[in-house]
């Protein structure tokens, strides 16, 4: 049929006016949330329009809302680098922390004492990040954060997702990044756990672990079916380069959400601009407050500089932006009984006790395990098995033991006993050692099963080498079974090898071997991640493949060459070069540069000096640090232009606070000095922490 032919032209007039419809009332109900029409009349919409466009195949378009699902599940998520990095977030967890952030950025922009600074407060979506790209107001790609360089392109499944229009309403011209969350509504979450449970199949232990699996499918269908929601915040800066023009750039972040919502995106609504810290504070305590009365979760309230021009003033770490902070809502706790502790050995020989305990509802997940930190901690605290103790769950994913209920501590002969550390390993018996100025524990066995099983899985891991089917139980057979020792032995199994093993049949043993051999390919940064190096997390790995481009550079690297690298800095750069210098790792490493592992990488940067990002900040250190030395602390702020002093005043920017911090910690509080735990600090100096 001739696109003249009559019939035809009232075919397109009829698809033409359902698509419009359908996107209306798309935005009315999965943007504003105020839909007009019942969900059997727009069902009733979409199938006249699927019968349309089956009748008349030349109209289907990509962007049709019938063409949100593929056909048929994707082969695969392939790895897209981000134009510009997606970075975390700096955390406070106490309102003094807030105000200590505005006080840096009121140095930052050189702004009078007292005068307040814009900035807009917005609800913290508990979801997974996401990167939509359009291009001519068209959906193209969404990928995730990955880690933060490099995510998955899901653009499969993000079609699927219906409040996420396939095209704006506003016709954009070029290329236009938008960043945000995909989150699981409680409602989609508690209707998928009961189908679930009516199928047998394991619950999901809470909302942002169900979009997360649910991101990962490769059927966009099943995706369709889970009701995904998603929220945008951020609007990335279009590349100058670009020859399609520019959207009028707003000059405010307020303004930037307003043109989001009017291009029909969806923005969470409750956002405010507020005009200095005192207004944000004030968000925060009200939200804390109101946040279960939500549709989704939230665990807090990001700040961001409102004024674009200042943020660029402003700019950011190696992994924080200077003019956002996130404000964690209070911690969620609950009391349960102690059962026992055990003491877990970790890939870099820490061995660390934890809490076994009775099953206890907390932050809507099932708690059975808490983190006790180390045997110091313990001791301070006096946690015993047996006590009734209160736990939390906060910021961090781990539970921890905060404190025994001692008013409910038994007495007399059934009093529980105190906590004795071990002395040898709990899996190979050599006894453990502890630096003089250490608080952990560690194994110095370097062929300790628990050690080489912990750091194959480390190694095999998404992040690391990425080699599917390489898990704990198959793990744990080939340690115990000596068929492999170290993470260069994996590179010598062969299929009729594994093929013996409980639970591999043939077809399972060929992938894993596929798997393995398709790891040599992966780029030089997974490899360094993959091999554990203390201290060398997914950040350092890849500056220090940028920088140096591979092994042979990195071998070649002093120690001040690798402490150069912003965003590394000595504690890390001494760790690497510890490791490099070792005879054994040395042979580790050309055992796997023979068996065929990549040792280099394609994206090499020029070299860069020390960001001087603590500039102008002066730090007292207090208590004990567990993974460094109160002299490395030191050189670290110090390398990054920041100044120790042991005395504590109200011109102190900030305390770091280790382990039995005593009474400079009550000092700072009452003086409305900033405090950070050991991990916050250690986001400070390092790109990460292996």
């Amino acid at each position: 049929m001739s696109s003249s032919d009559p019939v035809s032209t009232d075919a397109t007039e009829q698809v033409d006016a359902l698509r419009a419809a359908i996107r209306h009332h798309d935005e009315r109900y999965y943007v504003l949330h105020d839909p007009e029409i019942s969900d059997t009349e727009f069902d009733q919409l979409l199938r006249r329009l699927t019968e349309l466009e089956a009748a008349h195949p030349e109209l289907v378009t990509p962007d049709s809302p019938t063409q949100r699902v593929a056909g048929r599940p994707v082969d695969g998520f392939a790895t897209v680098e981000h134009p510009q990095p997606m970075l975390s977030l700096d955390n406070a967890y106490e309102e003094a922390g807030l105000t200590a952030f505005d006080e840096r950025v009121g140095k930052g922009l050189d702004v009078d004492p007292g005068t307040p600074v814009a900035y807009v407060a917005e609800l913290k979506i508990d979801g997974l990040s996401i990167a939509l790209h359009y291009r001519d107001g068209s959906l193209v790609r969404g990928v995730t954060r990955g880690d933060g360089v490099r995510g998955e392109d899901v653009t499969s499944n993000v079609r699927a997702i219906r409040g996420i229009p396939l095209v704006l309403k506003t016709a954009v011209p070029g290329d236009v990044e938008v960043r945000g969350e995909i989150f699981l509504p409680r409602a989609s979450f508690d209707r998928m756990n009961a189908e679930r449970a009516e199928a047998g199949a394991p619950p999901f232990a809470n909302p942002r672990n169900a979009a997360a699996g649910t991101m990962r499918t490769l059927d966009p269908a099943l995706v369709a079916r889970r009701g995904l929601g998603a929220l945008l915040y951020h609007l990335v800066e279009r590349d100058e380069s670009d020859p399609r023009g520019d959207p009028e750039r707003p000059a405010g972040h307020s303004a930037v959400l307003e043109q989001l919502a009017a291009w029909g995106l969806p923005v969470e609504g409750h956002w405010q601009r507020c005009e200095g810290m005192t207004q944000v504070i004030a968000f925060c305590r009200e939200w804390a407050g109101r946040r279960r009365a939500l549709p989704f979760d939230t665990d807090g309230v990001v700040i961001k500089l409102d004024n674009l021009a200042d943020r660029a003033r402003l700019g950011q770490t190696a992994k924080f932006p200077r003019w956002a902070i996130a404000f964690k809502f209070p911690a969620e706790q609950a009391t349960t009984r102690l059962l026992r502790i055990d003491v877990n050995v970790g890939r870099t020989g820490a061995v660390t006790p934890y809490a076994v305990l009775e099953p206890v509802q907390l932050a809507g997940t099932t708690v059975q395990l808490a983190t006790l930190h180390n045997a110091e901690d313990i001791a301070r605290k006096d946690v015993r098995a047996g006590d009734i103790v209160l736990v939390e769950k906060g910021g961090d994913i781990i539970p921890k033991v905060v404190k025994p209920m001692l008013g409910r501590r038994p007495t007399g002969d059934a009093a529980p006993v105190p906590f004795v550390m071990p002395t040898v390993c709990p899996e190979c018996r050599t006894p453990l050692e502890r630096a003089e100025d250490a608080v952990v524990w560690r194994c110095p066995n370097d062929v300790c099963p628990a050690k080489i099983r912990r750091g194959l899985l480390h190694f095999a891991a998404r992040r690391a080498m990425n080699i599917e089917g390489l898990g704990e139980a198959l793990v744990n057979q080939l340690v115990d079974r000596e068929l492999v020792r170290d993470v260069a032995d994996l590179y010598g199994l062969r299929a009729e090898t594994l093929e013996r093993l409980e639970r591999m049949g043939s077809k399972s043993a060929t992938n894993l071997i596929a798997e393995i051999e398709g790891s040599k390919r992966r780029d030089f940064a997974h490899v360094l991640f993959g091999l554990g190096v203390r201290h060398v997390g997914e950040g350092a790995a890849e500056l220090l493949a940028r920088r140096f481009g591979g092994l042979r550079g990195l071998l070649g690297a002093s120690l001040e060459e690798l402490a150069a690298v912003v965003g590394v800095g000595p504690i890390v750069a001494a760790s690497v070069r510890t490791f490099l210098d070792d005879p054994a790792n040395r042979r580790l490493l050309d055992r796997l540069a023979v068996a065929g592992v990549r040792m280099e990488t394609d994206r090499v940067e020029p070299v860069a000096e020390v960001e001087q990002s603590l500039s102008g900040r002066t730090f007292v250190l207090t208590g004990t640090l567990a993974s460094m030395s109160r002299a490395e602390a030191k050189r670290a702020i110090e390398a990054h232009g920041g100044k120790v002093t042991g005395s504590l005043s109200r011109k102190t920017s900030c305390v770091v606070v280790g382990v039995d911090p005593g009474s400079k910690l009550d000092k700072a509080r009452s003086l409305g000095v900033e405090t950070i735990d050991e991990q916050a600090f250690r986001n400070l100096i390092m790109a990460d922490d292996g």
